[in-house]
């Protein structure tokens, strides 16, 4: 069902009102059964994928968890006892990931896998993909792997898990949540609270402004110009690739906006996604303001348990003795790196575009680490402050062209492709496009451009004003009524004018919505 429809806003309407109509301690039932009914409109044969990770994920975590009560009361003294039941656990955590990770391989990544071996695509299967299933896929490990760590004990309640893995607003795209910051709030049931829905409507409309006025405008551009780049010369490659970066943005920011929005009207608060990553500045800082619950899954469940598995912690031995200084330091680390990048860029997509692309950010970052002393000798010598303002520009400016660059692969249709429309911008650039009219030329007429560059401008300022520590939520609050509802009323004027009513048409799904 799609967010952008009449439908889906009496089924919000519905779900809300039959929320916060019955007692208190039914009301994880009424989001248990939207959530369900959310998922099989789409299609209710996928289900049967949702179902299976969540049994298998829900058996897995029950059993881990008898085993480390059998472990807690085994004596220290009896190791060989301990042992034996630890061996157990991991292979029910190993079998039980390997389970939940095979049902997303086979319906992302098999046809990929047949026609890289077969150098051939007679042999697809063409499956269907379920709405989310990396998300709940991911969301699902996770919980298993906590209960293998016993950072917390299994949910005994099968109802009450299924819930935590298909809550609906996130099932489109996210974001992963943990078990320990989402289960509690669903099933313990929120009070009505009207600030709440408030809060929900104003940033589901924030949302909706971001995708319907600015991210589905700017894919007009997008689309004609990646659809045949060799058209155009560099500088309109180099403005379309501009704003894909701008509608990927608006369009996956938008999407965690209007879930988290909806999330907050039951009273529930899902992690924060993004961080303000227009102002990052490093390819770190950006990945750690961009899709923060992936990063943080990944550096949780991935990158330590490499970092601390034996290979790598002898490989590090070796290193460090063969190799004096950061080197020998870096080489591990750098491994581990590669590894979660690579699983990055595959995890967007199952093609060479996205490896290439997951492989160039670990090698910007671990440059970076292997010449962090060199800039900082050079910074020393120019008298340059971390804390100065133009030091801060450059920075900003300098991980926005490594980000922008990272786009002309990841949206071309092959590896190849992106390289020449790269190749096409460095050589073929010139500053008087942009100002002789050519720009009106690309799908959007002179009006739209500029509503698409004013929606860009008035995104970049109420995030530079949170950036810097303004509170945008808690200064509405403190304004009167009709502040706080101007707040709600201009997206949803600006919506329906310059929106769905402006360009009449169905907005298309969310780019992350076949992740």
């Amino acid at each position: 069902m799609s967010f952008f429809t009449l439908q889906f806003v009496g089924f919000m309407l519905a779900a809300v009102l039959c929320y916060y109509v019955i007692p208190q301690r039914f009301r994880w039932l009424v989001l248990l059964a939207a959530s369900y009914v959310f998922y099989m409109i789409g299609g209710w044969r996928v289900v049967f994928y949702l179902l299976f990770t969540t049994g298998v994920t829900y058996t897995a975590g029950r059993v881990l968890g008898a085993f480390n009560s059998k472990i807690s009361e085994t004596p220290k003294e009896e190791a060989d006892v301990r042992k034996k039941w630890k061996k157990r656990k991991t292979m029910v955590a190993a079998l039980s990931i390997l389970a939940a990770f095979g049902v997303l391989f086979v319906l992302r990544y098999l046809d990929f896998t047949l026609e890289f071996l077969t150098s051939s695509d007679r042999f697809s299967l063409n499956l269907i993909i379920p709405l989310g299933v990396s998300f709940y896929t991911f969301q699902s490990v996770g919980y298993v792997i906590d209960v293998y760590r016993a950072k917390h004990t299994p949910e005994k309640n099968l109802l009450k898990y299924a819930l935590f893995v298909s809550f609906f607003p996130q099932m489109i795209q996210g974001p992963i949540s943990r078990f320990h910051q989402l289960a509690p709030q669903l099933v313990e049931g929120s009070k009505l609270d009207f600030k709440n829905i408030q809060h929900g409507i104003q940033l589901a409309m924030w949302g909706y402004f971001k995708k319907l006025v600015i991210a589905d405008r700017a894919a007009v551009v997008v689309d004609l110009v990646y659809a045949d780049s060799g058209a155009f010369n560099g500088t309109m490659v180099a403005f379309a690739v501009f704003l894909y970066c701008i509608q990927l943005y608006c369009d996956f920011s938008g999407g965690i906006d209007i879930t988290r929005g909806i999330a907050k009207m039951f009273g529930i608060e899902l992690m924060e996604n993004f961080r303000r990553p227009i102002f990052s500045t490093s390819l770190l800082d950006f990945w750690r303001r961009w899709h923060i619950t992936l990063g943080a899954w990944l550096k949780d469940y991935l990158f330590y348990a490499l970092a601390l598995s034996k290979p790598i912690v002898r490989l590090g031995k070796f290193t460090r003795g063969r190799f004096k200084g950061t080197l020998g330091k870096l080489i591990p680390t750098a491994i581990c790196t590669f590894i979660v990048y690579f699983t990055i860029g595959i995890w967007h997509g199952a093609n060479f575009r996205w490896i290439v692309f997951g492989l160039w950010n670990a090698s910007i970052i671990t440059i970076s680490f292997l010449l962090a002393g060199t800039f900082a000798s050079w910074k020393d010598r120019l008298n340059i402050r971390d804390d100065s303002l133009y030091w801060r520009i450059f920075s900003i400016m300098r991980t926005m062209l490594i980000v922008f660059i990272g786009r002309y692969v990841t949206r071309a249709p092959r590896f190849l492709a992106g390289i020449t429309m790269l190749w096409q911008t460095i050589s073929d650039f010139s500053i008087r496009s942009l100002f002789n009219g050519s720009l009106y030329t690309l799908g959007l007429s002179r009006f739209d451009t500029w509503v698409v560059l004013f929606g860009i401008l008035t995104v970049v300022t109420l995030e530079f004003f949170q950036e810097r520590g303004v509170r945008i939520r808690e200064t509405l609050d403190s304004r009167g009524f009709f502040v706080q509802w101007a707040a709600i009323l201009f997206p949803i004027a600006a919506i329906l004018f310059l929106g769905i009513l402006g360009w009449n048409y169905d907005s298309p799904q969310f780019i992350y919505a076949q992740f």
